[in-house]
């Protein structure tokens, strides 16, 4: 029994050590999976035709992009701690600034693009959809970020800080889900949310 704990404390130490940038990546890929996975049960159980549950190249689709973030987010974590490594209210103040104004623009504006690009669209779809649905997205990501940022940057060790915003994001994910695969762009913001919830 002690063998096998010592293994899974070494697993984890080497996980979140010696291979954080592959941990970080592969949480971000089952995360973004799982997110989707949650929504597509929901609007299962919401259909009234409940011909199929899952589409699996859709998941697929997620975990690919999930996949193609993890690193970004890796060293962009590890950056912004080498840049603002302290843990005071200025500090932290800069990271959020620094994480809504340009790190959430150019995330959501990959998310839409590369899920475009594995769907088959062309980039001419792929820029009239995130035209449509980026403010929708960007205002809730106002909402949900700037607080899960604090609790992230002056709470969490840095080497923990991917895995904690992988795990929101799974939750954040469902939303994402929602809004690139159902959402009709005529709603407002608040009705999407609605909907949602």
């Amino acid at each position: 029994m002690v063998k096998s704990r010592d293994k899974i404390r070494h697993t984890i130490k080497a996980a979140f050590g010696k291979y954080l940038l592959w941990t970080n990546t592969a949480s971000c890929g089952v995360l973004m999976f799982l997110g989707d996975l949650i929504d597509q049960e929901i609007h299962y159980r919401k259909k009234v035709d409940k011909t199929w549950r899952y589409d699996y190249m859709r998941l697929g689709r997620m975990f690919i992009v999930g996949l193609a973030v993890g690193p970004a987010h890796h060293y962009y974590y590890n950056f912004i701690n080498v840049v603002w490594p302290r843990r005071n209210m200025p500090s932290i103040g800069k990271k959020i600034l620094a994480d809504q104004l340009i790190a959430s623009p150019i995330c959501i504006v990959l998310f839409f693009y590369t899920l475009g690009l594995l769907e088959g669209k062309k980039f001419s779809d792929a820029t009239e959809e995130l035209k449509h649905k980026f403010v929708s997205v960007y205002t809730v990501d106002w909402m949900v970020w700037p607080p899960t940022q604090f609790i992230n940057f002056y709470l969490v060790p840095v080497r923990y800080q991917v895995l904690y915003i992988n795990t929101v994001t799974m939750f954040y994910d469902v939303f994402l889900s929602f809004i690139k695969h159902e959402y009709d762009y005529k709603m407002s913001t608040s009705e999407v949310l609605l909907k949602e919830l």
